[in-house]
């Protein structure tokens, strides 16, 4: 990373770090006072959370679990954040589009980028899967890993929401941010296991949830290294290295942790697979579906949403006693500046 690079990097990442700082100061004030998930109701879902972690932590009880062993992993959008009305990576790769025209003189007249430079959405939405891959490509790729974390750390620091015109580091949970201090202060260590690409999340996941880049879990490209000018990188390549969504994301778990988490947080049926593969493993486990249900606060979606669908884990989370977290109702408060409140 050359020294003007470190130096947009640094700046870009304490934007990030005050600012989260301030949102998360007064609930977190709360929760030095003594309670432990202070942003959540006193309803069922809440009861569930903190029963397992009492059990699980209570010395010589019979479903105590040695703290090397109390991992919990996380699903990112729409689980830790929010990932309406599209996911926030994507919104990166769209203004990142834009950032690099000037560049490519091509895009003007090719989709799906036309689409992009334009605005227009129905042009962005003929192209489909095939196009957003080709704009992920065009964007993440071919750059080494130093160039792409400036490029999203820069990005992070003045991007915002387009409903809530919040930076998107705003948009986290608050009462998971709770949920992960108070996991954390009983011995787990927590992972983050996304579909979403694993650079890309490991720029901001230590600043926003406490998370440090070795445990966050994600797609990948496939990485060369090399010397450029007698400097040794790592350059991004435009091939698929793991897709962590779905079947893949119990493959990237054992990947990366080498063992199975007892515990498994997520809010669609891509992460099906891993709340199924981590709840069948023996001694106590624990599956939690964050369910999104409050259209006045966020926004109400699962079944045939085009982003965060929920169907399969809805109809079955009953009969594998997996919890159901009622956004509206168990929550109460969404973001973090709403917790002072």
């Amino acid at each position: 990373m050359t020294r003007s690079n470190r130096r947009e990097f640094l700046r870009a990442t304490a934007c990030i770090a005050a600012a989260t700082s301030a949102l998360q100061r007064p609930i977190l004030a709360r929760a030095a006072a003594g309670d432990s998930l202070p942003s959540w109701n006193d309803v069922t879902s809440t009861k569930a959370i903190t029963n397992f972690v009492d059990r699980v932590t209570r010395a010589g009880g019979p479903d105590f679990v040695p703290a090397p062993e109390r991992i919990a992993v996380f699903d990112n959008d729409g689980t830790l954040w929010s990932e309406q009305p599209i996911y926030v990576q994507f919104a990166f790769a769209l203004d990142r589009v834009k950032a690099l025209a000037a560049d490519h003189p091509e895009w003007r007249t090719r989709q799906p980028f036309k689409g992009v430079l334009e605005g227009d959405m129905k042009a962005m939405a003929a192209a489909g899967e095939r196009g957003m891959l080709e704009l992920v490509a065009a964007t993440h790729l071919g750059n080494t890993t130093d160039e792409f974390a400036t490029a999203v750390g820069g990005w992070l620091a003045s991007a915002r929401h387009p409903k809530t015109n919040r930076p998107y580091t705003a948009m986290v949970y608050q009462p998971m941010l709770d949920l992960l201090g108070y996991l954390r202060a009983n011995g787990f260590k927590t992972f983050i296991v996304s579909g979403g690409g694993v650079e890309f999340m490991r720029v901001w996941s230590e600043r926003v949830y406490g998370i440090p880049p070795e445990q966050v879990i994600g797609s990948r490209a496939k990485m060369k290294y090399e010397l450029r000018g007698g400097v040794p990188v790592l350059l991004r390549l435009a091939e698929v290295d793991h897709v962590d969504d779905k079947a893949g994301k119990p493959v990237g778990i054992q990947q990366v942790i080498g063992r199975r988490p007892i515990a498994a947080f997520g809010n669609s049926d891509g992460d099906f697979e891993m709340l199924e593969w981590v709840t069948s493993g023996p001694g106590p486990r624990l599956g939690v579906i964050v369910h999104h249900t409050d259209a006045e606060r966020e926004w109400a979606y699962d079944r045939g949403s085009p982003i965060g669908r929920l169907e399969r884990g809805l109809d079955e989370a009953a009969t594998r006693r997996w919890i159901l977290v009622d956004m509206k109702q168990d929550w109460r408060v969404i973001y973090p500046e709403e917790a002072g409140q």
